[in-house]
């Protein structure tokens, strides 16, 4: 399943020339492929790809850290839904003067082929998650802890997907590592600018999320507290894309505080500070049911009687 993201990855950087890259310039992009009149979205693939590779380090960690693989499974197809749900919704909420000018573009192509804001899907799956777990009686935190590598491996995949869709691109730099988009596909359906070179965004946040994606791989095995992960991961990830908004040149994540900052940086701050809680809580870790070692009967003893 990993092969068309690696695939991608390697011919990006087979584009290198002259100093920048230059996407679109073969017609895989932003179609991985035609067959007739089918083609098959570049994006929609590697965002299946990286929701699949990330449920899969879910489903892995679930079972080394002693939690129920089958509720971790319907929790992470849960999260996924209200992921997507999500980041369609925070689109809408921050361009809702452009949607309510043109109220067809709500179900335009366009619009359901994006793949909306990460934060707000982030903030949402959060919050359908912990309704599942407190229905379910899960321990919160630690399925939160083994959800981090896999959502950090997912969401860095899928920013592959938006580099072949020409979404969530930067503004116009001319650094030596500028990407020029050539497709004009991009330009209709994503408003990307053509023939200018742009910091390479989607590249930033990919090699952020994958290293995230080890680091958090790494410490899920070896936390000393429950929580520690999922903070570690909403603090780190909170100032990359704060940082990250900064390079970003596609309009409609909001803006606050007079345009001071964007909704998305808003939104990065408060992951940091819930991060921040829940590190400081430092919850004792709880014991591995399927490690737990029975006690030895003490020699000479019998069951006590009523």
């Amino acid at each position: 399943m990993a092969i068309p993201a690696i695939v991608f990855a390697s011919h990006s950087f087979r584009c290198v020339r002259r100093g920048r890259f230059s996407i679109y310039n073969r017609d895989v992009y932003p179609h991985f492929f035609h067959f007739g009149s089918f083609a098959l979205p570049t994006y929609g693939l590697l965002a299946a790809i990286g929701m699949t590779s990330g449920l899969a380090v879910i489903f892995y960690l679930a079972r080394f850290r002693g939690l129920d693989p089958d509720q971790m499974w319907n929790l992470g197809g849960l999260a996924a839904f209200s992921g997507i749900l999500g980041a369609k919704l925070l689109m809408l909420i921050v361009d809702w003067r452009e949607y309510m000018a043109d109220p067809d573009r709500i179900f335009s192509l366009a619009t359901l082929q994006s793949g909306g804001v990460f934060s707000g899907g982030l903030v949402l799956a959060i919050l359908c998650s912990w309704w599942y777990v407190r229905k379910e009686k899960i321990p919160f935190l630690s399925a939160a802890d083994v959800f981090a590598p896999g959502i950090a491996l997912g969401h860095s995949i899928g920013r592959l997907g938006c580099l072949a869709a020409g979404c969530c691109y930067g503004r116009e730099t001319h650094v030596p590592w500028a990407i020029t988009f050539h497709n004009q596909w991009a330009a209709d359906f994503q408003g990307t600018p053509l023939n200018i070179p742009l910091h390479p965004t989607q590249l930033y946040e990919f090699f952020a999320e994958l290293i995230n994606f080890a680091f958090l791989f790494w410490l899920c095995k070896r936390k000393q507290f429950e929580g520690q992960v999922i903070a570690l991961f909403m603090i780190v990830y909170g100032i990359e894309r704060f940082v990250f908004e900064f390079f970003r040149g596609d309009p409609g994540r909001g803006e606050v505080l007079g345009g001071l900052i964007t909704g998305t940086q808003l939104i990065a701050l408060g992951l940091v500070v819930t991060g921040f809680v829940f590190y400081m809580r430092r919850t004792p870790l709880r014991a591995f049911p399927s490690r737990a070692v029975p006690t030895a009967k003490t020699e000479g003893s019998s069951p006590s009687r009523a």
